[in-house]
């Protein structure tokens, strides 16, 4: 979609609160301005949002090695303990009556997380590079990276149920690794880069466009 014939209303000077959703004029100084009816601070972009959202994104990266590496949950038992990492986990649920588990731990675990973090990426690079291609695809795959992400807890929920539900001392119990420390790191440091994003820059003309070519 194109942005050719549009109006944006930061070009007029316009703002709209993120909490309420009124249309405000900012100052024409520049300066703060507050919403009028909810009191929120207006921005007409959220500061350094492209820079946040890169270093919560890194940061979702690095958690996501160790996340992955290390166990997520060691049963215990008279004869010893096991530890399983995640992936460790689809291998042994993968059986000729389990294998939809398998596959549902393994999208939300490994495919979803790291799915979120190349998609972020995608809308940061294009938006720093003034792209004004397929802004309409770039808007819905934000709106995607935002309803997945109230989902992204499947791997912590099973785990936290299944260490509270063995529970059979001394014959038999389940603890959480620290894999699942690092996995639920991963979870809401990529949220909040998500949310960090301001998805009003997609629609920003390049500098060249906005000024002129002289």
């Amino acid at each position: 979609m194109s942005t050719a014939g549009f109006v944006s209303a930061r070009s007029l000077g316009l703002a709209g609160c993120e909490a309420c959703g009124l249309v405000v004029r900012l100052p024409a100084a520049g300066g703060v301005d507050h919403c009028p009816r909810c009191g929120e601070r207006l921005h007409s972009r959220r500061p350094a949002s492209i820079e946040r959202s890169w270093a919560l994104a890194i940061t979702a990266l690095v958690l996501y090695v160790p996340a992955n590496l290390l166990p997520v949950m060691t049963t215990n038992t008279p004869l010893g303990a096991v530890s399983d990492t995640i992936m460790q986990g689809v291998v042994e649920l993968w059986s000729p009556t389990s294998w939809p588990l398998a596959i549902v731990v393994f999208v939300a675990s490994v495919t979803i997380p790291l799915g979120k973090l190349i998609a972020l990426a995608y809308l940061l690079l294009t938006v720093q590079r003034g792209s004004v291609r397929s802004n309409g695809q770039r808007v819905r795959l934000y709106r995607l990276l935002k309803f997945i992400g109230r989902w992204s807890m499947l791997d912590v929920f099973v785990d936290t149920f299944v260490v509270a539900l063995i529970q059979l001392r001394p014959l038999m119990w389940v603890e959480p690794g620290a894999g699942v420390i690092f996995f639920a790191g991963v979870v809401v440091v990529t949220m909040l880069a998500v949310n960090s994003f301001d998805p009003r820059l997609i629609w920003d003309l390049p500098q060249q466009e906005r000024h002129g070519d002289g």
